[in-house]
């Protein structure tokens, strides 16, 4: 394998960068993500049971010892929730646009390594075949001896691009997924913390 990527020359380089880049992205998302995954609705319904039976205040402190969007949100909405069921469901509509952004946050730069390893790895492969045109030239000679050896390397660099793309890509859909169950999880808190703050002012 390291004999391979030697022999795809210089293009192989920024490909392995745009690789690595890649995979720091993904390895700082997944860190995040996993990190948000500790509350969920489980989280929700504690806030809420604390709500009802100690107040606005006990709930609040739970929350800022919680981790991840839904705690976030919990803690937001509470925050204000002293001024009214409005008002908490004005910030909670806010607090999820940001928490939405934060779980996004990186994921374009996935998806530009994704498209960028295998332009390299084309653009490799077009300077392999303009070098293996430049030896037909020289050696005056179109045997497949002379050409067989530029076109191989030219074929290692697109071959190289679009494992590193195929890489990242499943890795970008593993994070993707994640952050589609946080948005589902996020949606359903919030409807069960409202739930409890507009039941606590009704009481």
């Amino acid at each position: 394998m390291v004999q391979l990527f030697l022999d795809g020359g210089g293009f192989m380089w920024p490909i392995l960068g745009a690789l690595i880049i890649g995979l720091l992205f993904v390895l700082e998302r997944l860190v995040h993500l996993i990190g948000g995954l500790s509350s969920g609705d489980e989280f929700a319904i504690e806030v809420t049971n604390l709500i009802e039976t100690q107040g606005f205040d006990v709930a609040k402190s739970h929350c800022e010892t919680g981790k991840g969007p839904v705690a976030n949100l919990c803690l937001a909405s509470l925050d204000r929730a002293h001024l009214g069921a409005d008002e908490a469901e004005h910030i909670l509509d806010r607090a999820g646009a940001v928490e939405m952004a934060s779980l996004e946050k990186n994921m374009t730069w996935i998806s530009l390594m994704i498209a960028t390893a295998p332009m390299l790895g084309f653009l490799g492969t077009v300077w392999g075949m303009i070098q293996a045109f430049n030896d037909i030239k020289a050696a005056n000679d179109i045997s497949p001896a002379v050409v067989a050896g530029g076109i191989s390397v030219a074929l290692l660099t697109t071959a190289f691009g679009l494992v590193a793309a195929l890489i990242l890509q499943v890795l970008q859909n593993s994070c993707l997924y994640i952050i589609d169950n946080q948005i589902v999880k996020m949606q359903r808190s919030t409807t069960i913390l409202l739930s409890a703050v507009k039941d606590k002012f009704r009481g």
